[in-house]
């Protein structure tokens, strides 16, 4: 799982989390954790449905997050997505491990490696296409990623479509006190420090890798909820120290000025530290009608949305397949 990764955390700017104030209490203590049922999406690669299960007041804004991978394909194997529309929501794909190239049809797109992220604001509506690069399919190789889905207020609904590249470099890098964990934050703020990618709905997204035996207390805002996901190795969360591991979400509760994490002091040798994704977000309290590709607020609003998919309003699949 390289994504991006320093050889002395400790030389990176540190978070700490803030004292107690009053009677609010320091930690978050955990609602509940769910385990992620397995499927497949798009031409046919494997994920787990990280949020499957969980109540949508707790998510929102976050509408669905998939572990892609990880998976190992042998040559021939490796699969994407046919081309389909989006509307009304925001698509975060983070990629550990492996190559995927994006293209859509307002031009955007690119290719994204080991730690890039590709932000695509669907807004009011596009096509795009998600696929491994030709040399993958023909040689195989590891592929290992999370997409996640983040819902747009009303007012944004119908936003015009944007495409953001963030290139793993660009990531902010940080640590804990004792270097005991590397954070990278995607988006959002932390600590007086930010993450590079531009959101219109508030929220915060982290990849951090807690060594082996090792704490990570991180302070969070108190508007936002928040949620964690094991993309690897063992640990527990929360002052009461529930237990979490691969494929496993935790959700946090309301009051509390931090959220806590830990690793297990044994971890296997696949997985020698845990590897979790941390988020939260200001919720949007909207109603909200989902179907398929589409995230309205109501459900003329979705028949609205196939309509205009289905005339074509939405763009149309360019001349040549991404390469």
């Amino acid at each position: 799982m390289p994504a991006i990764t320093v050889e002395n955390p400790l030389t990176l700017p540190k978070v700490s989390a803030p004292a107690p104030a009053g009677d609010t209490p320091a930690a978050r203590r955990v609602l509940t954790t769910v385990t992620a049922p397995t499927g497949f999406e798009g031409e046919g690669f494997p994920v787990r449905r990280a949020f499957a299960g969980i109540n949508y007041r707790h998510l929102d804004p976050f509408i669905m997050m998939d572990q892609m991978g990880e998976v190992e394909y042998a040559a021939g194997e490796a699969k994407g997505t046919p081309w389909h529309p989006h509307r009304g929501f925001e698509t975060v794909t983070y990629l550990l491990d492996g190559t995927f190239v994006h293209q859509d049809s307002e031009g955007g797109g690119g290719v994204i490696r080991d730690g890039d992220t590709q932000w695509m604001t669907a807004g009011s509506g596009l096509l795009h296409i998600e696929a491994p690069p030709e040399e993958l399919v023909v040689s195989g190789g590891v592929f290992h990623g999370i997409q996640l889905w983040v819902n747009l207020p009303a007012r944004s609904k119908m936003t015009n479509p944007r495409y953001q590249d963030i290139g793993g470099g660009n990531v902010k890098l940080l640590t804990s006190p004792d270097g005991g964990a590397l954070i990278r934050l995607i988006a959002g703020d932390l600590n007086g420090h930010s993450g590079p990618g531009i959101t219109h709905t508030p929220i915060t997204l982290i990849h951090a890798t807690v060594t082996a035996g090792a704490e990570l207390t991180l302070p969070w805002r108190p508007d936002f909820n928040a949620l964690g996901y094991v993309l690897a190795g063992r640990g527990s969360a929360g002052a009461e120290r529930r237990p979490i591991e691969l494929g496993q979400a935790v959700v946090f509760g309301t009051e509390g000025e931090t959220i806590t994490v830990r690793a297990d002091a044994r971890q296997d040798s696949h997985a020698p530290s845990l590897e979790v994704i941390l988020l939260g977000g200001q919720p949007i309290r909207e109603p909200m009608a989902h179907y398929g590709p589409f995230v309205m607020n109501s459900h003329a609003e979705l028949s609205q949305a196939f309509e205009d998919f289905q005339a074509g309003r939405l763009g149309r699949v360019p001349a040549t397949r991404a390469k």
